[in-house]
């Protein structure tokens, strides 16, 4: 799916070479400050490397439609924008961007109830909890349906429980509609629970990369 060559960003990053496989379930750790997040971001060209190249399916992505790409990998940041107004108007802020149906609400509650958030389209966003926002910007996410997910600790506002809980409905989700997901955590036990494929980052290089079960093995 995706293969970096040579890619440096700053001093943050100097990946020399990186394919992330398509279909699987791929974790993204290593310690802060090791550039985790800046490889989602350079992944729909949200930053642009300043050498080397980023191919998605052998297309360089520079070449391609930043919009049209943003549309088809879709990025969830560890602190998600939350407009002050309803849950329905957060969730519909998505759809006007990705120029997608408009969704019935009983299909956007449903959403909701996926991520297991339990309010009424109408509760006013501000209102939630930081995890209830996570969660709510992760069923915004979902509903845009894209090829890719990028997520950025998705559960780093969730207790233990409701982690398990909301990680397990994400894997759920892409197993089910047979996409990509790449998900930087800080959890050794999602890895461990989930990762089909896991890369592990140091000082913004690859220490390692592979299939998960053959690295927990080594």
């Amino acid at each position: 799916m995706f293969r970096l060559e040579k890619v440096r960003y700053k001093h943050i990053l100097n990946i020399e070479k990186l394919e992330i496989p398509e279909r699987k379930v791929v974790c993204v750790f290593g310690e802060s400050g090791a550039g985790k997040t800046t490889l989602l971001r350079l992944l729909n060209h949200l930053i642009s490397s300043d050498s080397g190249q980023i191919f998605m399916y052998n297309e360089d992505i520079t070449q391609l439609d930043p919009i049209q790409l943003r549309r088809r990998v879709v990025m969830l940041p560890q602190t998600p924008i939350v407009f002050a107004s309803s849950i329905k108007a957060n969730l519909l802020a998505a759809i006007e961007f990705s120029q997608k149906t408009v969704p019935t609400d009983e299909v956007m509650q449903d959403v909701l109830s996926f991520v297991k958030l339990a309010k009424d389209l109408t509760t006013q966003a501000q209102k939630l909890s930081g995890g209830e926002k996570q969660r709510m910007a992760l069923a915004r996410v979902l509903l845009l349906e894209p090829d890719v997910l990028l997520l950025d600790e998705p559960s780093a506002a969730l207790d233990e429980e409701t982690e398990n809980i909301v990680i397990s409905k994400i894997v759920e989700y892409v197993k089910q509609k047979n996409r990509s997901l790449v998900m930087v955590t800080h959890s050794k036990k999602v890895v461990s629970d989930y990762a089909d494929y896991t890369i592990e980052l140091e000082q913004g290089r690859v220490k390692r990369a592979g299939v998960t079960a053959c690295l927990l093995e080594a």
